[in-house]
């Protein structure tokens, strides 16, 4: 465990987000290899497989439900020095995972055609999402386990071995994909499901080391089967601060769901280009979303040791090493987009849809940095909703003007961009004021109140 109620708090921040973003990167350098041996199959394919990747969101958001939910409660009660707490609210979140994996491989097996067929351009595409994700279940469904011990670990301060296992199991799963995609060595391709099946071999995997890991080497919060009975009390702790950050991840399943609707019309070439574009943004937003992630654990634990200006402080410097990172990204994106975008395609169609992409909707990326740092403090502060409220609105504004635009005539690729960049700039002032907000409510109480100062004697009673 570490303490990160005392110290730099950009020094926290900087020891603990390279490994984030090296865990981060290392698996979203995974799905881009994926799209890169899958492109070799054809537009259905790739379209397929990233409209199949877009239901990874609403996963997600079931995975956050514990994950935020687990670090936020963890933090604060390492903050409060109480690992009693801390241990038991960890054992109740694996227990949850283990619920929450079994009701993601039923509805994998029941829904995955269902939903490509709502948001795929034609009937090849539909298939090839479909076979991809019923074999990529497994990797979501067990993903649970391996999301609820790394935030435990992030709670405590300690960062490097969930990052370890990460880097090995993504360079298992880059291995395999060629193997399994393309038939390298075997002479028998998979094609999609082996895209999902290497992903679910490398999880598992994974899995396993962490689980090795907890039990040789972890002991503020450790694998105790005396607290793996249900308690219905515990699960309303982390379902409180957790739910309100998965229906975050929700709307984000949806609004992705939007956009995929609305270029159906444009055809399976924009869908793809989105899908590759969507992959690069992720990857350049991967450092500064490790910063907020990093923060999340720093305001936890300073909220639970009841120390509001190491908060504050948090937010400040964090905030600004976002923003730094956020804009050299975006000087990057405009001046040099090939560097990111060369390898994924040799369609142009595609590959102009995603450079086209990256280029307007790299100008969200500062607000994006914003946002995220705003998220990851109401997480340590223990209240979520704010961070449901602000993408809520996000997915209003959005969503009813594009897909009322797409019915009208002269509708643009380009529109679907412009409003992302409105909506997107509106989110990060809507979560700006609603921080400013909670900081008034919560930190408040815990900040000393200076005494008035006594008033001067007047010269009457002099």
């Amino acid at each position: 465990m570490k303490d990160l109620t005392r110290g730099s708090i950009v020094s926290h921040i900087l020891t603990m987000a390279p490994p984030i973003v090296v865990g981060m990167i290392t698996i979203m350098i995974c799905q881009l290899v994926d799209l890169y041996f899958v492109a070799g199959l054809g537009d259905a394919a790739v379209a397929g497989v990233a409209a199949a990747g877009n239901a990874g969101f609403l996963i997600n958001a079931l995975m956050q439900v514990l994950g935020v939910g687990a670090v936020a409660l963890i933090a604060q009660a390492v903050g409060r020095k109480d690992p009693r707490d801390a241990n038991l609210v960890f054992s109740q979140a694996i227990v949850l995972s283990v619920l929450f994996g079994l009701v993601t491989l039923v509805a994998g097996g029941l829904l995955s055609r269902p939903y490509m067929r709502g948001v795929a351009a034609d009937a090849a595409t539909v298939e090839a999402g479909t076979l991809y994700l019923l074999w990529f279940m497994p990797a979501l469904a067990l993903q649970f386990i391996t999301l609820v011990m790394g935030s435990a670990l992030r709670a405590t301060g300690i960062v490097r071995p969930s990052m370890l296992v990460q880097a090995i199991a993504v360079i298992i799963n880059i291995a395999l994909a060629p193997v399994l995609i393309a038939g390298w060595g075997t002479g028998y391709p998979l094609g999609v499901a082996g895209a999902g099946l290497a992903s679910s071999i490398a999880v598992l995997i994974g899995v396993g080391m962490l689980f090795v890991y907890f039990r040789k080497l972890e002991r503020y919060v450790s694998f105790d089967p005396a607290q793996w009975r249900p308690q219905l009390d515990q699960w309303k702790r982390i379902l409180y601060v957790g739910l309100p950050a998965g229906g975050e991840f929700a709307i984000i399943f949806l609004w992705m769901g939007v956009i995929y609707y609305v270029l159906r019309d444009f055809g399976p070439a924009a869908q793809a280009g989105f899908g590759i574009g969507t992959r690069v943004l992720g990857l350049i937003q991967m450092p500064a979303l490790a910063v907020a992630l990093a923060a999340g654990p720093i305001a936890g634990q300073n909220f639970g040791a009841g120390d509001a200006a190491r908060v504050r402080e948090t937010f400040v410097r964090a905030a600004t090493i976002a923003i730094v990172v956020m804009i050299g990204f975006t000087l990057l994106a405009q001046f040099k987009p090939g560097w990111l975008l060369d390898g994924f395609s040799n369609d142009r169609e595609t590959m102009a849809v995603a450079a086209q992409f990256l280029h307007f909707v790299s100008f969200n990326l500062v607000a994006q940095g914003l946002v995220f740092t705003c998220n990851s403090m109401f997480q340590g502060l223990g209240n979520t909703r704010p961070v449901l409220l602000s993408s809520a609105a996000r997915l209003f504004t959005y969503g009813v003007p594009v897909i009322w635009l797409s019915t009208l005539p002269g509708f643009a690729i380009q529109h679907v961009w412009y409003l992302s960049i409105a909506t997107t700039t509106l989110q990060a002032a809507l979560s700006l004021w609603l921080l400013r907000r909670e900081f008034g409510k919560r930190l408040a109480p815990l900040e000393p109140q200076l005494a008035p100062e006594p008033a001067a004697p007047s010269r009457a009673s002099a």
